[in-house]
C-alpha cells in the first residue's frame, strides 16, 4: 500500500480569497517553518533546480543548508542544476566543489536515480518549479524519483509551488499510449494542477507504493497567477524567460512537432512561431477573421540564433507573435489548434506535422484531424468529454481552492 498525503493541506484549501497583492509562500518557506520535522536529523536527497527559490529570492539549496538540513546528494532534471542547459541536452552528473557533494542527472545516462545514487539517503526532498503544461519534464523526473524511493523504501517530500498559469484546464487528454517524458500522466495540455497535486495523482494513476507528503505553498489560490503571488519569477529553463511565454507554451509547443519554429534562439521563444516561406499576410487574415477569444496576432520578423531546435540558424524567419490581452479568456491549446489549421491550410505540403508531434499531442488523434483536414472547432469541441471526466477524476488529489 501506499501513503500519500498533504501536509496542512486543510489550511491551503480553506484560503480565504486573494487580497489585493496577495503574499504566497512556497513549500519551501512552509517547510521550514511549520513542517521542519520531515528533514530533521536526516540524510535528504535534493531534486531540484536553480529557479527554485524562496518568497525572498533565496535559493532552496541554501535554505535548506541555511536551517542545519543534511544534504548527502543532488539530483538536476532537464536543463540541469544550474538550469541553463539546451531543451533535450543530456547532462552530466557532477561534484559541487564548494561541498563535495554528488550531483546526480536525471536527465542524462539515466532519467531515474539508481539504487547506489539513493544509497545513505534517508528522504528525497523535491523542489522543482512546474510551468502548468503536460509537456514540462519535471513532473516525468518527478515519477521517476518516487518509483525509484519506493524500491528502496525512502519516502518523498514534494515542497509544493504555484502553478504560474492558475487552474484553466484546456486542451486534449493524453493517452496513456502514448506516454513520454514529455507527457506522462493522462491530464490536459494545460492541466491546472500544481506539481503537489500531480505527484499526488501520479501515486493513484501508476499505482506507485510509496511513503509521499506533499508541502502545499501557503497563501495561493488556483484563481491566481504568478505575478500575483509577489513571489519572485526565476526562468524555469532558457526558453521560458517570463510569464507571458508560460502563458503561451501549453499551445506553441505544439509547433515543436512541425517545419516551423517557435521562436528558440530568439528573445521571445514559444510567444512566436514561423518560417522564411510562411505567408504571414494570409494566415494573419485567417486569424484574425476566427476572433479568438484573450489574443491577438501581430506579424513579425525574427532571426534564430544558435537555436536548440536548429531550425532556420541564422535565417530570417516571417512569423506570427501572440498578444495576450486576457488571460481569462486566453485558451493556447484551442489558439495552437486554429493556427495549426490555418497554416496548414495556406502552406499544406511545408507545414509537416510529422510523427514526433504525436508525443506532444498525446496521441496521433489531433494530428490525424489536422491532416483529414478537420475544422478547428470540431477538433477542440472534441475534448469537451475528456476534460468534463478529467475534473471529476482528479478532485480527490487537489490540494487548492476554487477545485478544478
Amino acid at each position: 500500500m501506499f501513503s500519500a498525503f498533504c501536509v496542512a493541506c486543510t489550511g491551503a484549501a480553506a484560503s480565504a480569497p486573494a487580497p489585493q497583492r496577495p503574499t504566497v509562500r512556497p513549500g519551501i518557506d512552509v517547510l521550514l517553518s511549520d513542517s521542519f520535522a520531515l528533514v530533521r536529523d536526516q540524510r535528504v536527497g535534493f531534486v531540484t533546480n536553480v529557479a527554485a527559490v524562496d518568497a525572498n529570492g533565496i535559493s532552496a539549496i541554501s535554505r535548506l543548508r541555511g536551517a542545519g538540513v543534511k544534504i548527502v546528494a543532488l539530483f538536476a532534471p532537464e536543463h540541469g542544476l544550474a538550469g541553463s542547459a539546451a531543451p533535450g541536452e543530456r547532462v552530466a552528473s557532477a561534484v559541487d566543489s564548494s561541498t563535495s557533494t554528488p550531483i546526480y542527472s536525471l536527465y542524462g545516462a539515466t532519467t531515474a536515480p539508481t539504487s547506489a545514487m539513493l544509497a545513505g539517503i534517508d528522504v528525497i526532498v523535491v523542489d522543482l518549479p512546474d510551468v502548468g503544461a503536460r509537456y514540462y519534464t519535471y513532473l516525468a523526473t518527478t515519477v521517476e524519483v518516487m518509483k525509484s524511493a519506493a524500491a528502496q523504501h525512502v519516502p518523498v517530500v514534494v515542497l509544493d509551488r504555484p502553478n504560474p498559469i492558475g487552474g484553466a484546464v484546456q486542451g486534449n487528454i493524453l493517452n496513456t499510449a502514448f506516454a513520454s517524458m514529455v507527457g506522462r500522466l493522462a491530464v490536459p495540455m494545460r492541466h491546472g494542477l500544481t506539481l503537489g497535486e500531480e505527484a499526488r495523482l501520479a501515486v493513484a494513476d501508476l499505482k506507485i507504493p510509496v511513503q509521499l507528503r506533499v508541502v502545499p505553498a501557503a497563501g495561493w489560490r488556483r484563481d491566481m497567477f504568478f505575478d500575483q503571488t509577489g513571489l519572485p519569477f526565476r526562468a524555469p529553463s532558457p526558453n521560458l524567460q517570463d510569464v507571458e511565454a508560460l502563458f503561451d507554451y501549453p499551445g506553441t509547443c505544439l509547433f515543436e512537432g512541425t517545419a516551423l519554429s517557435v521562436g528558440r534562439g530568439t528573445d521571445a521563444p514559444f510567444r512566436q512561431i514561423g518560417a522564411p516561406w510562411l505567408d504571414t499576410v494570409a494566415v494573419l487574415t485567417k486569424l484574425r477573421n476566427a476572433h479568438l477569444p484573450g489574443v491577438r496576432f501581430t506579424g513579425v520578423g525574427f532571426t534564430p540564433r544558435q537555436p536548440g531546435d536548429r531550425k532556420f540558424a541564422d535565417t530570417t524567419v516571417a512569423g506570427i507573435r501572440l498578444r495576450v490581452t486576457d488571460r481569462k479568456t486566453f485558451d493556447p491549446a484551442r489558439t495552437a489548434v486554429f493556427m495549426l489549421a490555418i497554416i496548414r491550410s495556406v502552406h499544406p505540403d511545408r507545414i509537416r506535422i510529422g510523427g514526433s508531434f504525436d508525443r506532444l499531442a498525446g496521441g496521433p488523434v489531433l494530428r490525424e484531424a489536422l491532416l483529414r483536414g478537420d475544422s478547428p472547432q470540431r477538433i477542440v469541441a472534441s475534448w469537451r468529454p475528456g476534460i468534463a471526466a478529467f475534473r471529476k477524476r482528479v478532485k480527490p488529489f487537489l490540494i487548492y481552492q476554487p477545485v478544478l
